[in-house]
């Protein structure tokens, strides 16, 4: 029996395979999901696509040109949500306790449910199953003691993959693997850990802690454990969202003032959107921007009220603005609004009732319409100072 048992459910090539249940006839084929414009990414590829060597979070670009007989596609990501949602159900049915970490994965806690299932890996099966007969698509999974170890499983065997991780063979059965395979060591870490001769998770677990000091900071120590198998973190099944914001990547550059500032319009009416359908305000709003040669800088105001309109943060972000040298073109804007509160914790006077009224109408025509299907003249009349 199971002391502890933690099962990760990551949906293969998730966008892409929304895609081709849709429309069979994709099947087979190298599929890539993502912005088609000449600065889109790759969201996600068919596993036809990665034989070419093409991966998320790629420029498309460059997917092009390794894939160019690929089909390509915008997301859609209502469809994907809708879908999700049905994964999701699906895992509520399974255990009282799941950690949803993305649109297409998730944590289970399956600890004590073996007199209902007869056991972990039955009831992996078993979800497995439920997955590709009830939604069509499917799913790799891993099972093991711990939340590190299970994610780390489930993506060994892709697609369509289980794989078991036991405690007591657990630090023998990843110390082989390379040291990237531990989740938040990237391709430069690894290059740094490779120059004193640690490549596989077993040199790491056994390396001196000074030596890791250089690579990993105060989170040494932590990267060990994770090396040896070993991690505590318990699943957070209601983790409140700390920020949210909106950006917009620009096919050309943006000049001037005049121009950025009209986007701004645009990514307040996003942001304020956002935050009043999820029932929050924000006392800190932060103006990022991303110049033509990649550099980036980022500005930020606080308030002492809380803000989720349209207009309030608009003014904040057009504030902002101001502060920002537009010397060189600006290839992207972000709008961000932390220090969130829950809506009924904001002050009754932090927004105008008329503004309250005209947030209200215009979300409720975004609702039924689409987020995109009205603007805001007011804002558009906004005075600048």
């Amino acid at each position: 029996m199971w002391e502890r048992c933690i099962m990760h459910v990551d949906m293969d090539a998730f966008f892409a395979a929304c895609e081709v249940l849709d429309d069979p006839t994709l099947r087979g084929q190298p599929l890539i999901v993502g912005g088609l414009s000449g600065r889109g990414v790759v969201a996600t590829c068919s596993y036809e696509a990665r034989r070419f060597g093409v991966h998320s979070a790629m420029a498309m670009a460059r997917a092009r040109q390794l894939c160019p007989h690929a089909v390509f596609l915008p997301p859609r990501f209502e469809r994907y949500s809708e879908v999700s949602r049905q994964i999701m159900d699906i895992f509520h049915q399974t255990s009282p306790v799941v950690q949803q970490l993305s649109i297409d994965e998730a944590f289970l806690d399956l600890t004590g449910t073996e007199a209902i299932y007869g056991s972990p890996e039955k009831c992996g099966r078993l979800v497995k199953e439920r997955i590709k007969k009830e939604v069509g698509l499917t799913a790799s999974v891993g099972l093991a003691p711990n939340k590190f170890l299970a994610k780390l499983a489930s993506d060994l065997e892709k697609p369509d993959g289980f794989t078991v991780i036991e405690k007591e063979k657990a630090a023998a059965f990843i110390a082989p693997l390379p040291v990237g395979k531990i989740f938040g060591i990237g391709a430069k870490a690894a290059a740094a850990l490779a120059k004193v001769g640690i490549v596989r998770i077993g040199q790491l677990a056994e390396a001196d802690e000074n030596l890791l000091r250089p690579v990993f900071g105060v989170n040494a120590a932590r990267v060990k454990l994770l090396a040896r198998g070993i991690d505590e973190r318990p699943l957070v099944t209601e983790e409140e969202p700390k920020s949210i914001g909106r950006e917009m990547t620009f096919e050309e550059d943006l000049i001037g003032f005049e121009a950025c500032r009209k986007k701004l319009l645009y990514l307040s009416q996003q942001v304020g959107y956002r935050l009043r359908r999820h029932g929050y305000r924000g006392r800190t709003l932060t103006l990022k921007v991303k110049y033509s040669d990649f550099q980036i800088r980022s500005h930020s105001t606080s308030r002492e009220e809380p803000i989720a309109g349209d207009e309030e943060i608009y003014a904040l972000a057009a504030e902002l603005l101001r502060q920002v040298r537009l010397a060189k073109g600006v290839r992207l804007l972000g709008l961000t609004v932390g220090g969130l509160t829950g809506e009924g914790e904001a002050s009754l006077f932090a927004e105008g009732e008329r503004s309250k009224k005209l947030n209200a109408a215009v979300d409720l025509i975004k609702d039924r319409f689409g987020k995109d299907s009205i603007a805001r003249g007011l804002l558009k009349r906004t005075k600048e100072k």
